[in-house]
């Protein structure tokens, strides 16, 4: 636990000096660097509702990265989960408004099912290629973002468009009152249940099942996994499917909650938001949980760049780049002393 938590202090220390090389960025731009700050301060934490506005971004994000972390877990590389919360958020508007006039209590179940499995089958098939043969899961995963980006593009402009649309941007219908299960762009008690229901399942399922220690083994030493007696391939899929599951239903939580509708435009980097918040809180379930309200407050301080520095919405994406670019390439320094052992031994 000690080893963990030093892990995200790190890296948690690598984003303090992106956003501090951001602000250098920003300063030479001519805006103003601590005006960014307190415009990330505000949006995020100590305005009115500032904490609402961060658990509203910050618990999806928590969802899908929640399955990031098991399929990393696992020693595989599951680069899809924007893919899979496109499809989960598909097939859940599907059976939302086909079945629209049903009685709630069958409509919702049935909607957060679909959306479940439409991520999970999404990322089932890279898996797939992945264990029956040898396909580069980064690259199926990566393409199939792409794919299910413009399957979203399609039906919101096809088979479910909303026909009383604007035009601006396509959509589908919106989601019927009776199954809504938050009221406007906000949270509600529903949301958060749900979150922290599958928080604690996956945190006992990481630490508390043969499934979590034998994942833990696959992605340090797959050879443990074979001596172990349990299949790497199984352990492989399983991970791939909960990941894509998680990530269908944080799109279905969309589609049913703040949205309340499939849109073409519905959170473009979400899923690569996911994998970062991963990536910080080093694949622990727990400290998952608190990176994406870091980061659910980021993006609600997007709402205050505008106002309060003068720096378009935008700026949060480079930051979020800036903190990427640090968290990845974390591991530079042992590299260059490992490097210049090297040469001095061979000098």
């Amino acid at each position: 636990m000690i080893g963990y938590l030093t892990q995200v202090v790190r890296a948690l220390a690598f984003v303090f000096i992106a956003l501090l090389l951001c602000s250098i960025i920003f300063e030479f731009a001519g805006f103003s660097a601590p005006l960014m700050f307190q415009s990330i301060a505000e949006g995020a934490f100590m305005s009115a509702r500032a904490w609402q506005n961060s658990l509203r971004w910050g618990l999806p994000l928590f969802l899908t990265a929640l399955g990031v972390v098991i399929s990393f877990r696992c020693g595989f590389f599951n680069i899809g989960a924007q893919g899979q919360f496109y499809m989960g958020a598909i097939a859940a508007t599907f059976v939302v408004d086909g079945l629209n006039g049903q009685p709630a209590f069958i409509v919702v179940p049935l909607t957060f099912a679909a959306g479940i499995l439409g991520g999970a089958v999404w990322a089932a098939w890279p898996g797939i290629l992945r264990v029956r043969s040898g396909t580069d899961e980064v690259i199926t995963t990566l393409m199939g973002n792409f794919i299910a980006g413009l399957l979203l593009i399609y039906v919101t402009s096809g088979p479910l468009k909303d026909p009383s649309g604007t035009g601006q941007a396509a959509s589908s219908r919106p989601v019927g009152e009776m199954y809504r299960i938050s009221a406007g762009n906000s949270l509600s008690p529903t949301i958060i249940v749900i979150c922290v229901l599958v928080g604690v399942a996956m945190w006992v399922l990481v630490n508390r099942t043969s499934f979590g220690v034998l994942s833990s083994l696959a992605g340090r030493n797959p050879i443990m996994i074979v001596w172990q007696g349990a299949k790497l391939s199984r352990l492989g899929l399983v991970g791939f499917v909960i990941g894509g599951g998680l990530a269908g239903l944080a799109g279905t939580i969309e589609v049913l909650g703040p949205i309340g509708r499939l849109s073409s435009g519905m959170l473009p980097t979400h899923g690569f938001t996911a994998i970062l918040i991963a990536l910080v809180a080093n694949l622990s379930v727990m400290a998952t949980a608190f990176v994406a309200v870091f980061f659910g407050g980021l993006a609600a301080a997007g709402l205050y760049l505008p106002v309060l520095a003068g720096l378009p919405a935008a700026a949060i994406d480079i930051i979020n780049a800036a903190i990427a670019l640090f968290i990845t390439a974390r591991t530079w320094p042992k590299r260059l002393a490992g490097l210049l052992r090297v040469r001095q031994e061979t000098s």
